[in-house]
């Protein structure tokens, strides 16, 4: 089969979670495409079939999975077990491998979340090409509610995920606050002490270059935590990064609050070692 190269604009589908969020409940676009087969439920189906709607390979599909595993369990993707696995098999697969523990079932809306991120299927293409004319069909009105509340949902969805509580709840708010703004090309409504502050951004306004920056960063985030426990008795909140291979990294949370710990840091264990970040390079 000759594939057809996604389109820029298509790119918003397979890179952004809000814009896939924002269509995820268009399962009548897979219809447009071509006919889905379900399992005998009428509701499930598994990733062979979802392998065999796409055109793609089933490791591409677990690939997929892998790497979106909570995207999909929000739309619907279920990983079924013991009497669960049982009792689904007994009425849906007729030709079961008796050594299976488990299983692996999408929804169509999760069939549909597959779609929006697999890039190497033609079928899959034109899956975003369908949601994005229905984007486009939108009025600004529609668009900008659906941002805003989007937006925040997700931070509190994932803060209710992470386990026992560790992640920073404000700043999650700001974050999403922050990115439906620059969605809208609007100013953000939040407090400016709440506005995230990374500490690559921090370097970058010491005039620290990119190496340097690599270098440092992950020294400097340590020993501000370290600072910010001695001055505050606490440990700095928490936050969920998601990485460009699909993987995510728990980080500090920090915000334009915390920057006298940054400037205390800087003071203490860098500013003598970059003194031309300061114009201290001995220059006449």
């Amino acid at each position: 089969m000759t594939m057809v190269p996604d389109q820029p604009n298509e790119l918003v589908l397979t890179e952004s979670r809000t814009m896939r969020a924002q269509t995820a409940g268009r399962v009548d676009v897979l219809d447009k495409v071509k006919a889905l087969a379900l399992l005998p439920d009428g509701v499930h189906a598994t990733i062979e079939i979802v392998a065999g709607f796409f055109e793609s390979d089933i490791d591409a599909i677990e690939s997929i999975v892998r790497r979106n595993r909570d995207e999909l369990l929000d739309n619907g993707m279920r990983v079924l077990r013991g009497e669960d696995y049982r009792a689904f098999a007994s009425v849906n697969l007729t030709d079961a491998n008796p050594k299976a523990r488990s299983l692996t079932v999408f929804t169509r809306r999760a069939v549909l979340n597959v779609g929006q991120l697999l890039t190497e299927s033609d079928v899959a293409r034109r899956v975003r090409t369908y949601l994005l004319e229905v984007e486009e069909q939108a009025t600004p009105e529609q668009k900008t509610e659906a941002l805003r509340q989007l937006e925040i949902a997700e931070a509190r969805m994932r803060v209710l995920k992470v386990a026992e509580g560790i992640v920073d709840v404000a700043w999650l708010e700001a974050k999403a606050r922050l990115v439906a703004a620059k969605a809208l090309g609007e100013e953000p409504e939040i407090d400016p002490l709440d506005v995230p502050l990374y500490v690559p951004d921090f370097l970058k306004g010491k005039s620290l270059k990119r190496k340097q920056i690599e270098s440092v960063q992950s020294w400097f985030g340590r020993r501000a935590a370290g600072i910010y426990m001695a001055q505050s008795g606490e440990e700095i909140g928490t936050r969920q990064s998601d990485l460009p291979n699909g993987s995510v990294r728990e980080t500090k949370a920090w915000t334009e609050r915390h920057r006298p710990v940054f400037e205390e840091t800087w003071d203490r264990y860098y500013a003598d070692q970059y003194p031309t970040q300061l114009g201290l390079d001995g220059a006449a």
